[in-house]
């Protein structure tokens, strides 16, 4: 007599292997057995949906929003049950206190600074420890910013580090490996990270190779018109280090870049062919979303916020940014403007709070609705008043792009959300959209398959053992879906809308999403730390795939 059993369901467990009708027997924390006419205290009717592994969101930016809705609602109504904070090189931890003030403010446009955030942390190991006392639903991973790292080290400039800076960031890194984390990321278009060469990035992946299976997981140099010397530079980090590559959020970016899609993958795939260890995540949309300050060239990020928004208020400064903004060549850096204009950028969060009647509308809109003659002026005062405390959506991809991305079995599926403000619908609608859209309307890829990026594709890239598939003595955390009617209500206009079809969600052995409807006060999320005691089954999965 199993504590509880989802009986009478489809069992779709992660693997890609075909759906079997069996019933799922869980106690305590682990799934205990999976077989025919199970029997529990608590049964769980099941018949007619998909019983799959929690899905895993390998690109999150809950940070700081776990702290002031610790139940994260938004991620495990649509079924995931673990997320991979830390991403893009920019976030909370490492940080010197001198240091809180800026990386707040910086962060704001990104993460949200709720009240709720304690910031009582200045290493990895301490704010894993905060996060735990915010009891969050789902299971919580951590990846080291390489910004985090960076500023540790040498503060916000634009140079190379010293050799002792980079020992001093080689040594942080060891350190919050052995605290935890999961690998490091990096953002290569954000500050400080994009002032990193390459040598800077292998020395970091050659401490990663060295600690074992942890990947370096990279937001590249270019997403668009410079995006195959991009992948040139992470295959070529990968290749000298020896260490695993995550390629995050893999898009192209501006229309007129999809005829280098052929060449992209077969640089990869090349790769891949020699040993090298390369994977990705992919959002099923054909827009991003990000701080609006990304819209600035590199160089106006140098020094910090701080000087950032000198430039931005000095005429000369402002000058010789709108001029590299409007240039009409191919860029060594992602100029978002250059990708969609005005029209294109919409207005996603404002922290502060002020002119929230800004948030949904497009930069050229908002301009006209605040009787400002030129878009472009518009944002850079945006970003000057609201000290750069901005986000952003982008439509700037090809949907032909994201469904051929889709398919390769490399890649797997994420949010990358933004959640505060007016958000990008990939925050409330990504697992049902691709469950919906792109395996029951369109047929792009099959439920098994679809399953598997969401699982054990994504789990077996970032080395989480312990979750991904189910599997006896793996931790039970489950999703049951309804493949008739499972789907996204979030959109563009709208989105902030729960999707249907979830019906329930258990994360450890307790349910937290029953009927479609969250259980509240139950919060059984736990902080994955790498390096912990993990299920045995766990580790005789990840040596055979």
């Amino acid at each position: 007599m199993h504590q509880i059993v989802l009986r009478g369901g489809t069992v779709v467990d992660g693997t890609g292997a075909p759906g079997r009708r069996a019933d799922v027997g869980i106690d305590g924390d682990r799934l205990s057995e999976i077989g025919p006419s199970l029997r529990g205290h608590l049964e769980i009717d099941c018949g007619g949906l998909v019983v799959a592994p929690g899905f895993l969101d390998t690109h999150s930016h809950s940070d700081l929003y776990v702290f002031q809705e610790p139940e994260l609602a938004m991620k495990v109504r649509q079924g995931v049950t673990c997320e991979v904070l830390g991403q893009d090189g920019i976030s909370v931890a490492p940080v010197r206190k001198e240091h809180v003030a800026i990386t707040r403010r910086f962060l704001s446009g990104l993460d949200g600074d709720p009240r709720e955030a304690p910031w009582d942390w200045s290493t990895v190991k301490e704010y894993l420890a905060s996060v735990e006392r915010a009891r969050p639903t789902p299971d919580l991973a951590y990846l080291v910013p390489h910004g985090a790292l960076r500023t540790f080290a040498m503060g916000p400039e634009d140079r190379r580090p010293s050799a002792s800076e980079l020992g001093t960031m080689e040594k942080e890194l060891s350190r919050a490996l052995a605290d935890g984390a999961y690998g490091m990321s990096t953002g290569l278009i954000y500050p400080p990270c994009c002032y990193a060469d390459t040598s800077e990035l292998i020395a970091l992946g050659q401490v990663l190779r060295r600690v074992g299976d942890v990947p370096i997981v990279v937001h590249m140099r270019s997403e668009s018109d410079a995006i195959l010397d991009a992948t040139d530079e992470m295959i070529r980090v990968a290749r000298e280090s020896g260490c695993k590559l995550h390629i995050s959020h893999f898009k192209i970016a501006g229309r007129y870049n999809t005829p280098k899609a052929d060449a992209l993958l077969e640089r990869i795939e090349a790769a891949q062919a020699t040993g090298l260890r390369i994977t990705c995540d992919q959002y099923p949309y054909a827009a991003g979303s990000t701080l609006l300050g990304a819209i600035l060239p590199p160089w106006a990020h140098d020094g910090g916020a701080d000087m950032t928004l000198k430039r931005l208020g000095d005429e000369s400064a402002r000058r010789a940014i709108r001029a590299e903004m409007l240039e009409d060549h191919d860029c060594a850096w992602d100029n978002f403007w250059k990708w969609t204009g005005p029209s294109g950028i919409t207005i996603s969060q404002i922290p502060s709070g002020r002119k929230p009647h800004l948030l949904g509308q497009s930069i050229e809109d908002a301009a006209r609705t605040e009787r400002h003659g030129d878009p472009l002026e518009f944002a850079l005062d945006l970003l000057r008043d609201e000290a750069l405390g901005v986000g952003m959506v982008s439509h700037s991809q090809d949907e032909a792009i994201v469904r051929r991305f889709m398919k390769l079995p490399y890649v797997n599926v994420c949010t990358d959300a933004l959640l505060g403000g007016r958000p990008h619908p990939r925050a409330y609608g990504t697992y049902p959209r691709l469950l919906g859209r792109y395996v029951r309307e369109e047929r792009a890829i099959s439920l098994e398959e679809a399953v598997r990026k969401m699982t054990s594709q994504a789990a077996r890239a970032f080395g989480l053992h312990d979750v991904g598939v189910l599997a006896p003595g793996l931790r039970a955390s489950v999703v049951a879906f309804d493949p008739a009617s499972v789907r996204d209500r979030a959109t563009f206009d709208e989105p902030i809308a729960f999707p249907i079809g979830i019906e329930h969600v258990l994360v450890g052995g307790r349910p937290v999403v029953s009927r479609g409807e969250p259980l509240p006060g139950v919060r059984p999320g736990k902080v994955m730390r790498r390096g912990e005691l993990r299920a045995t089954t766990g580790e005789t999965y990840a040596a055979r795939h």
